[in-house]
C-alpha cells in the first residue's frame, strides 16, 4: 500500500510527519472528532441528542452515550463492537428495527468506522474548538523539500514568517488539492499591494501622495515602514470600528414598529479611539461586557458598555414591558457568544444543544450573569451617564468635593463622593414594572411610569430602609392638588410621609424631588395611595422611586439641582443590586412565561471553570469578562485571530467565523490557527496590530491574486492560500473610496451620526415624523461609518452591498452580485457627485481624452489602462460627447448647470462608468 506524508500534531504541540495508509489513516486509530462525532451527527444525532431522546438513548454527551438506555442496557460497549444494541440496529434487516429509523440505511464505511471505534474502546473525545490550545511548533520547510524534492526550488525562498510555514506545509500535504503538488504565488506588485493593504488596514485607497512614496522608496524596508505607518493612522481606527458595528449590532434607533432615535453615538467613538490605542483585546472585550462593574471606571468604561445597550427596545402601546426586556437579555447572550465565544449558544433557550456539549439549564445559569441588568424596555432607554457642560459641570465638580470634605467617616469619603456623583450622572430607573403591585383603581399607563387615579394605590416589595432615609422620588402629574401618602407594611399601616406631587403640566414628564423618611431599620414592603380631591380623574406618574443615604442638605440641594437638568447622555449598562437584583429560573422550552427552577451564575460544564486553585472569580458580568480571558480558555483568542484573518483573507482559517462547534467547518489550517491564538496571548499581550501587523507582512498575504487554471480545477476558494486574497470592498470601503478618489472625504472624526444625500422617498417615519435632513459641508462627505442608521430604513447604497439592518448581531456578511449593485454606483447621488469631482480632476491632468481616462484610472487603481480596455472607454467618452453636443440641457442636467462643457458632462459618464468597474470595487 502506497505511503504518504502528512503533518500532524501530538499532544504536546510538536508537528512532525508520520506516514499513514490511504485507506486506514493515523495508523488505522479512528478519531473520534473528526471520523465518529460527523457520523453520528448526520444520523443519530436527531432522534439520540439535545432535543430528542428516543428510548432514553442520547449520543450528545458521554456520560449519556454509555448510560444503560429505556431497555435497561448500555448501547454501547467500549472493546466490544459485536455485543453493542447501536452495531446490531444499524445492520438489522428488520425495517422496525434498523437505525436510523425511517430513513435511508447508514453507509458500510460509515458502519464499519464506529465498529472500529468501539472495538479500539470507543474512546470520547472532547471538539477541539472546546480543548485549551497548545502551541504548536513551527514547521520546519526545509524537511519538506528535502521530503518531495525541492531543495533547490525558488519556493524554498518564499516564506517570511511563521504563518507562511504553516501555510506551505499544509500546502504541500498529501490531503491538499491536487495532492500537495501546488505551488505558491509570486509577490503582488508594489502598487498592488499598496492598495490592498490600504484598504485592509484603513479601508481606505492610498493618495497619490502615499502612493509616490511607497513606490519610490526602494528599501527592503518600505512594505514594513507602510505597514506601520498605516497602522498608526487615524483611519486605522475607523475601519476596524465600522467592522464591529455589525457586531455590536450598533444604530441611531431602537427599532421595532416606531424605530426613534437613539443617542448612543459616544460608544461608536469609544471603538474608533479603542482600535487606534492599541487597546489590548481582553481589555476590549472586558470594558464591553462589564466597564461599570471595573474597579475605578470611568466614562471609558461607562461608555464601552453601550455594547450591550445596542439591544432594540419596543416601545409601542400595548405590548408586555417584561416580554422585552427578556428578549433583549436573551439577544445579549446570544451576541456574546457569538462575538466572543463563535459558538451556536442560543438554541439552548429551548433545548439542550443537538451537537455540541451544552445543557439547557446552562444557558441560564450564564443568562443569569445578565440579568440584574436595570435597564428596561421603556422609551426612556435609561440608565445613561449623562454628560454636563459649562457651569453645571463645574457644579458636579465642587458637589463631589464638598460631599467628600464634609463626610464624617473619612475612610468612606471618597467611596461616599464617588456614590452621589454616579447617581447624579447616571439617571437610572429603580423599579421594574413587574416591582410594583398595583392595587384597587391602580393601572399600567406606561411601561416607563407607574400610573394611579384617585384613591389608586401600589405596593413597592421588600426594599432595605435601613441606613436609607431619603427617598428620591421623579414624579409628575396634571393634577394641581395630587397628594401621595406612603406607609409601612400594608396599605393602612404607619405613615412614613406623604406629599403633593409637583405639577409638570404634561403627565409625560416628570421632577426629581427628595422626601423625609422617619428612622426604618429592615426591609418592608411600602404602600403608595393617591388622593386627589379636586380633579380626581387626572393620572400620577412615578417614573422611579430611590432610598439613598443622607448627604449634607447643601450638597442635597445642588444634586437635585443636577437630577433635574436634561443634559446630553448615552446608554449604558448598570446592574441592580440588592433589593434591585433579580432571580434567574430556567424557562421551559424556552418561553419566559413558563419558568421552571431558579439557577445561579455559572458557566458550561464543558468549558474551564470559573474558579480555580488561584482564582475565585465573583459571579458577575466582570467575572464573566475574566474567565472569557484567562489563558486556558479555549475560544475566545481563536475566535478573536479567526475573525481577523476573515476580514484580511476572505475567509477565516474556520469558513464559520459564527460557529466553531462540531457544526462548523472544519480549520484548513488548526495547527497555525492555534498558533496564532496563543502568540496572540502569550507574546503579543492581546495586542492587535501586533496580530494584524504579522498577518500582513506573511508572504502568504502578499501573493499575487491571480488564478491558474489549477487553482480554478482544485482549490477555486482559496482555502490553502495558493494565492492572494481577492474580495470585493465592504459596503463602507465602495463608498468611502468614490469619496477619497474624488478628493471629496472629510476627515472630520468623531461625534454624532450625519445623513448624507441619499434617493427620495426611502425614510419613512409615520409616528414620530422624523425626516431626512440632508448633511451640510463637510458633514455631507464623512466616513460611510458616520452614516445615520435607521433600523428599519437603512442607507440604502449599504444595503445593496451587503450590510445588514443591525436588528440583531451579524457575524460575517454575505458578498452578493446583483445588478443592483451596479444601480447603486452608477445612479446613487453620492456616487454621481463623486464622479463629477473625478472628471474635473481628469480634465486638469490631461490635454487629450486617453490622457485624461488613463490619469483618471490611475487615481483609482495606480496602473495604466490595459490598451482594450482604454479603446472601450474612449468609445464610451466620444459617443457620450456626441450625445450631450445634440443635447445639452442633458449635459445641464447632469453637472446641475447651464453652462455645462459637453466634454466635461462626457468625462463624468466615463469617470462614472470607471468607478464601476468589477476592478475598482475589488481588493486583488
Amino acid at each position: 500500500m502506497k505511503a504518504n506524508w502528512l503533518v500532524v500534531s501530538s499532544m504536546s504541540g510538536v508537528v512532525a510527519l508520520s506516514s499513514f495508509s490511504l485507506l486506514g489513516g493515523f495508523g488505522d486509530r479512528v478519531d473520534f472528532n473528526t471520523q465518529v462525532k460527523p457520523i453520528l451527527n448526520k444520523s443519530c444525532i436527531t432522534c439520540h441528542g439535545g432535543v430528542k431522546k428516543a428510548s432514553d438513548f442520547s449520543l450528545l454527551f458521554k456520560e449519556e452515550a454509555f448510560a444503560p438506555a429505556k431497555s435497561g442496557h448500555p448501547a454501547i460497549i467500549p472493546g466490544d463492537a459485536d455485543k453493542s444494541e447501536l452495531i446490531r440496529r444499524l445492520t438489522a434487516s428488520d425495517p422496525d428495527e434498523r437505525m436510523p429509523l425511517d430513513g435511508p440505511p447508514m453507509k458500510p464505511e460509515d458502519i464499519e468506522t464506529l465498529r472500529k471505534w468501539i472495538d479500539q474502546g470507543a474512546e470520547w473525545g472532547d471538539h477541539w474548538a472546546y480543548q485549551t490550545p497548545e502551541t504548536p511548533s513551527v514547521p520546519n520547510v526545509g524537511t519538506i523539500w528535502s521530503r518531495i524534492g525541492l531543495t533547490n526550488h525558488p519556493e524554498t525562498d518564499w516564506a517570511t514568517n511563521e504563518i507562511d510555514r504553516f501555510v506551505l506545509t499544509k500546502l504541500h500535504t498529501a490531503d491538499a488539492p491536487g495532492g500537495g503538488t501546488l505551488m505558491p504565488a509570486p509577490l503582488a506588485d508594489k502598487a498592488t499591494l499598496l492598495r490592498r493593504v490600504s484598504l485592509d488596514l484603513t479601508g481606505l485607497p492610498p493618495t497619490e501622495a502615499e502612493a509616490s512614496a511607497f513606490l519610490n522608496d526602494p528599501s527592503p524596508a518600505a512594505y514594513e515602514k507602510l505597514v506601520d505607518r498605516l497602522l498608526a493612522s487615524p483611519a486605522f481606527g475607523e475601519k476596524w470600528a465600522g467592522m464591529w458595528l455589525d457586531l455590536a449590532r450598533y444604530a441611531d434607533t431602537k427599532g421595532y414598529e416606531r424605530d426613534p432615535g437613539r443617542n448612543i453615538w459616544r460608544y461608536r467613538d469609544y471603538l474608533i479611539k479603542a482600535f487606534n490605542s492599541d487597546k489590548p483585546y481582553d481589555q476590549f472585550l472586558t470594558e464591553q461586557l462589564a466597564g461599570d462593574l471595573m474597579p475605578h471606571a470611568g466614562d471609558e468604561q461607562f461608555i464601552a458598555t453601550g455594547f450591550h445597550r445596542n439591544t432594540m427596545n419596543n416601545d409601542e402601546g400595548g405590548t408586555q414591558d417584561e416580554e422585552f426586556r427578556v428578549a433583549s437579555v436573551i439577544d445579549r447572550v446570544n451576541t456574546t457568544w457569538d462575538v466572543f465565544q463563535g459558538t451556536t449558544f442560543s438554541c439552548v433557550q429551548c433545548h439542550s444543544h443537538p451537537y455540541d456539549p451544552f445543557r439547557h439549564d446552562e444557558y441560564y445559569k450564564y443568562m443569569a450573569f445578565f440579568n440584574n441588568a436595570r435597564d428596561e424596555d421603556v422609551t426612556s432607554d435609561t440608565p445613561t451617564l449623562r454628560f454636563y457642560k459649562g457651569a453645571d459641570s463645574a457644579k458636579l465638580g465642587q458637589l463631589k468635593a464638598f460631599v467628600q470634605k464634609t463626610c464624617p467617616d473619612k475612610g468612606r469619603a471618597a467611596a461616599e463622593a464617588n456614590r452621589v456623583e454616579l447617581m447624579a450622572r447616571t439617571l437610572e430607573p429603580k423599579i421594574n414594572s413587574h416591582d410594583f403591585d398595583q392595587h384597587v383603581n391602580a393601572s399600567l399607563f406606561d411601561a416607563k411610569y407607574f400610573a394611579a387615579l384617585n384613591n389608586g394605590s401600589a405596593r413597592i416589595k421588600n426594599v432595605t430602609l435601613t441606613g436609607r432615609p431619603r427617598l428620591y422620588v421623579a414624579w409628575g402629574t396634571n393634577a394641581n392638588h395630587a397628594q401621595v401618602t406612603f406607609r409601612l407594611d400594608s396599605p393602612t399601616g404607619r405613615v412614613l410621609t406623604s406629599a403633593l406631587v409637583p405639577n409638570t403640566h404634561n403627565g409625560w414628564t416628570d421632577t426629581v424631588q427628595v422626601l423625609q423618611l422617619p428612622t426604618v431599620t429592615g426591609r418592608h414592603n411600602l404602600y403608595l395611595s393617591l388622593s386627589n380631591p379636586v380633579e380626581p380623574k387626572e393620572w400620577m406618574m412615578i417614573k422611579w422611586v430611590s432610598f439613598q443615604p443622607a448627604i449634607a442638605p447643601a450638597a442635597e440641594v445642588t444634586l437635585l439641582s443636577l437630577l433635574n437638568k436634561s443634559p446630553e447622555a448615552t446608554p449604558i449598562m448598570l446592574d441592580g443590586q440588592g433589593d434591585l437584583a433579580r432571580k434567574t429560573h430556567v424557562f421551559t422550552r424556552g418561553s419566559w412565561l413558563t419558568p421552571g427552577k431558579e439557577v445561579q451564575p455559572d458557566v458550561p460544564h464543558s468549558l474551564p471553570p470559573m474558579d480555580t486553585d488561584d482564582q475565585k472569580l465573583p459571579r458577575n458580568r466582570l467575572g464573566l469578562a475574566q474567565w472569557m480571558t484567562r489563558p486556558d480558555h479555549p475560544l475566545t483568542a481563536r475566535v478573536a485571530v479567526n475573525r481577523f484573518w476573515e476580514q484580511l483573507f476572505g475567509t477565516g482559517l474556520v469558513e464559520t467565523v459564527e460557529d466553531m462547534g462540531t457544526q462548523g467547518i472544519q480549520p484548513t489550517h488548526r495547527e497555525l490557527l492555534d498558533w496564532l491564538a496563543t502568540t496572540f496571548v502569550q507574546e503579543d499581550g492581546w495586542k492587535m496590530k501586533a496580530l494584524l501587523k504579522r498577518m500582513v507582512l506573511s508572504s502568504t498575504y502578499r501573493q499575487r491574486s491571480d488564478v491558474t487554471k489549477q487553482l480554478v480545477a482544485e482549490d477555486p476558494y482559496n482555502h490553502y492560500f495558493a494565492r492572494g486574497p481577492r474580495v470585493r470592498l465592504a459596503a463602507e470601503q465602495v463608498r468611502d473610496q468614490a469619496l477619497v478618489v474624488s478628493g471629496l472625504l472629510s476627515h472630520k472624526m468623531y461625534g454624532p451620526s450625519v445623513m448624507p444625500a441619499q434617493p427620495d422617498g426611502i425614510w419613512q417615519s409615520p409616528y414620530s415624523g422624523e425626516s431626512w435632513v440632508l448633511a451640510k459641508g463637510e458633514d455631507a462627505h464623512r466616513r460611510a461609518l458616520y452614516t445615520y442608521w435607521k433600523r428599519t430604513a437603512p442607507y440604502p447604497s449599504m444595503i445593496t452591498f451587503d450590510s445588514p439592518s443591525r436588528e440583531f448581531c451579524q457575524i460575517r456578511r454575505l458578498r452578493t452580485n446583483t445588478p443592483l449593485q451596479a444601480l447603486v454606483t452608477l445612479n446613487d447621488p453620492v456616487y454621481v457627485e463623486a464622479a463629477q469631482r473625478l472628471a474635473y480632476y481628469m480634465a486638469a491632468h490631461g490635454k487629450t481624452p486617453n490622457q485624461q481616462l488613463q490619469a483618471g484610472f490611475r487615481r483609482l487603481l495606480l496602473r495604466e489602462l490595459a490598451p482594450k480596455k482604454l479603446a472601450v472607454l474612449t468609445k464610451l467618452y466620444q459617443d457620450t460627447e456626441t450625445y450631450y453636443v445634440q443635447n445639452p440641457a442633458e449635459a445641464g442636467k447632469l453637472l446641475a448647470s447651464t453652462t455645462a462643457s459637453p466634454k466635461l458632462a462626457a468625462l463624468t459618464v466615463t469617470a462614472n462608468a470607471m468607478m464601476n468597474l468589477d476592478e475598482v470595487i475589488t481588493k486583488d
